[in-house]
C-alpha cells in the first residue's frame, strides 16, 4: 500500500490529522496497531477541555479546538459531546501573580475566563476555603468536556470520504526509509510514505526508536476514581485544587476525580491505582469534605495513560535532519494529557506542515522536537498548568 502521507495512531490526534490531511488533497492511510480507534489514552481520558494554559501556544491550541468542538455539529454534520460544565481553579496565594498573569493572556485570545472570588465559586461547587490555599479562583466558562470516542470517529468518517484509509490492528513493527519514502510494516501489510505523522500517543516514542529517531515521548499510568450516585443532582464544574493537584467533576450522577502521581515511573503499567487512593483521598476530603458522604465505585473507575515529555508540552512538526529520512517523519505527540484538548487544531497544523514543508499560519517553533537539542537555544519551556 503507498500512500502521500502515514499517520500512525487512530486517536482523536492522528483522526484530526488524517481529515485534514485528506482535506488538503494528500492520499492519507492510518494505521493503528489496535482493533478499533481511540482505544489508547483517547478513549480513557477524563474528556476535559480547557483554555486555561501559561504558555501562550497552549491557550492557542486548546482555544482553537474548543471553537471547533463547540461548533462541531454545524461544522461537520456530527455531534461532538461538547459541554460548557466549565473548569475552575482554586488558586493559592503563592501561584496568584502567576496564574493571574495567566488569566490575561488567556483573555487576550477571547476565551471566556474570569476571576472569582472564593465565596461566588461555591456557587459552582462547595469546597473548604482557606485564606492561603484558595486566595482566588479562575472560571473558564468554555472549557468543559467533549465525548473523545465521537470526536475520534467523525473525524476518521470524514477523513474516508475524501479517499483517506484505516487500517486496524496493525501495529508497526519496522519502520526504515529507502531513500525516498518511509516503509512501514505492519501484520496487515507493508505501506510506502513519503511521509509520516507519529500519533501513536503513549507509544510515540516506541514507534520512533523503530525508525533510528529518539523522540523523548514515555507513558505515565494515569487514574481515574469514580464515586457511587450521588443521591442529589449536581452539575460541577472540572474543579482542581492546585494546592494539592486533586480534581473532580461531574460525570453524570456520579463525581469522578483525581490527581497526577508524580512519583509514578514511567512504563506501561496497567490497572488503577488503588495503592495511591487513600493519598488522593485524603487530599480531597480536606478540599471537599461532603465526599465523605460518598462511596466509591471501584467498578467505575479507570486507567489510561498521559503522553509525557520532559516538560510536559507536545512535539510537533517535523524532524530535523538527524538520522536519513527524519524529515519526512512528522510529530503530533507528547500531549501530556492535552491531546483531547488541543486535537482539532493540531489536525490542522499536522496538515498544513505535511502539505506546505512548514507551518506558516502559527509559529510552532517552541513546540518544535528541535528545543530538546542543547545547542538549539535556551532550551524547553514548561507549561505551569498541568493538571
Amino acid at each position: 500500500m503507498t500512500a502521500d502521507v502515514a499517520v500512525i495512531g487512530a486517536g482523536i490526534v492522528g483522526a484530526a490529522s488524517a481529515y485534514r490531511l485528506a482535506q488538503a488533497g494528500l492520499d492519507t492511510v492510518v494505521v493503528e496497531a489496535q482493533a478499533a480507534p481511540a482505544s489508547g489514552s483517547t478513549g480513557r481520558s477524563a474528556a476535559g477541555v480547557r483554555v486555561q494554559f501559561g504558555d501562550p501556544l497552549n491557550v492557542d491550541l486548546s482555544w482553537e479546538s474548543i471553537q471547533e468542538y463547540r461548533d462541531f455539529e454545524a461544522l461537520h454534520g456530527r455531534p461532538s459531546g461538547y459541554d460548557p460544565l466549565g473548569y475552575l481553579f482554586l488558586v493559592p496565594r503563592a501561584a496568584a501573580p502567576a496564574h493571574l498573569r495567566a488569566l490575561e493572556l488567556q483573555q487576550g485570545y477571547g476565551a471566556p475566563v474570569t476571576e472569582l472570588d472564593p465565596s461566588a465559586a461555591q456557587r459552582l461547587v462547595p469546597f473548604a476555603i482557606d485564606p492561603e490555599t484558595t486566595f482566588t479562583t479562575t472560571f473558564g466558562a468554555a472549557d468543559g468536556v467533549v465525548d473523545p470516542h465521537a470526536i475520534t470517529m467523525a473525524y476518521l468518517d470524514l477523513a474516508r470520504g475524501l479517499g483517506a484509509r484505516l487500517l486496524l490492528s496493525a501495529p508497526v513493527t519496522a519502520a526504515a526509509f529507502d531513500g525516498a519514502a518511509w516503509r512501514l510494516t505492519t501484520p496487515q501489510g507493508g505501506v510506502t510514505a513519503a511521509q509520516v505523522v507519529c500519533a501513536a500517543g503513549a507509544w510515540s516514542g516506541e514507534v520512533a526508536a523503530l525508525a533510528g529517531l529518539d523522540v523523548p515521548v514515555v507513558p505515565v499510568l494515569r487514574s481515574v476514581y469514580a464515586t457511587a450516585p450521588l443521591p442529589a443532582r449536581h452539575r460541577y464544574p472540572l474543579t482542581v485544587d492546585l494546592a494539592s493537584g486533586v480534581y473532580l467533576r461531574s460525570e453524570g450522577p456520579r463525581v469522578i476525580m483525581g490527581r497526577s502521581n508524580r512519583e509514578q515511573p514511567p512504563g506501561f503499567h496497567e490497572g488503577v491505582d488503588f495503592a495511591d487512593l487513600d493519598r488522593v483521598l485524603g487530599l480531597a476530603l480536606e478540599r471537599f469534605p461532603w465526599l465523605a458522604a460518598t462511596r466509591l465505585d471501584r467498578r467505575a473507575s479507570w486507567w489510561g495513560y498521559y503522553e509525557v515529555t520532559p516538560d510536559e508540552n507536545p512535539v510537533l512538526g517535523r524532524m530535523p535532519a538527524v538520522a536519513p529520512g527524519a524529515t519526512a517523519w512528522l510529530n503530533a505527540c507528547g500531549f501530556s494529557g492535552h491531546g483531547v484538548q488541543q486535537a482539532a487544531r493540531v489536525g490542522r497544523l499536522v496538515a498544513e506542515e505535511a502539505a506546505l514543508g512548514r507551518v506558516r499560519t502559527l509559529d510552532i517553533d517552541p513546540f518544535r522536537y528541535e528545543r530538546f537539542l542543547a545547542a538549539a537555544g535556551p532550551g524547553p519551556r514548561r507549561e505551569s498548568h498541568i493538571v
